[in-house]
């Protein structure tokens, strides 16, 4: 998207939310064994991406006036789109396939925003950055911001395919292929008597 003159670009910082917690330098020396099913389950980790916008501190006071909405979304990284032209980034936004996930759309605030986006299982496993757009009141988009592609975060996807249903389509598919040969061979002996 080429920058207009006037036009405010937004800050957006990214934040992933998770717990970590530290080793000690003695912990670290002591190689203690652990074992997980010891351990109690006393953290809640969630699938959560935290995404804060402002106005970018190097545009003029007022920049913003035109801004009505913020729309959020979620885009492959550049090492998920090589090679495949499905995801291919484009600076015309409406050919764009880079930025295919709706996050959330939030009425614009002076100051800055902020919105926790839980990961839907839909998304496919990808590295992904956060851009956003702000739109005006006819619903062009009029400036950007995004988090770095070279801090993308990954997503491992859930396919949602168990083995069982991969043996039973393997199954069904030699079954097929069989009965196919089987009435080849019947019909061609019909029309050979």
């Amino acid at each position: 998207m080429a920058r207009l003159a006037g036009v405010a670009a937004f800050s957006l910082v990214l934040v992933l939310l998770g717990a970590g917690v530290p080793r000690s330098a003695a912990a670290a020396a002591a190689k203690t064994q652990v074992f997980l099913s010891k351990l109690p389950k006393a953290l809640v980790v969630g699938n959560t991406v935290t995404v804060t916008w402002s106005l970018n501190t190097s545009e003029p006071a007022g920049a913003d006036a035109a801004f009505k909405s913020v729309k959020v979304k979620l885009c492959y990284a550049p090492a998920s789109r090589t090679d495949r032209g499905w995801r291919k980034a484009s600076d015309d936004l409406h050919k764009d396939k880079a930025c295919q996930f709706k996050v959330t759309v939030q009425p614009y605030a002076a100051g800055a925003g902020r919105f926790d986006y839980v990961v839907a299982r839909d998304i496919p496993t990808a590295s992904y950055f956060v851009r956003a757009y702000a739109v005006d009141a006819s619903g062009t988009e009029v400036a950007y911001g995004q988090s770095s592609p070279d801090a993308a975060f990954d997503v491992a996807g859930i396919t949602g395919i168990h083995a069982s249903l991969k043996v039973a389509a393997g199954v069904f598919s030699t079954f097929s292929i069989a009965a196919l040969a089987f009435f080849f061979v019947v019909e061609k002996r019909k029309k050979d008597k």
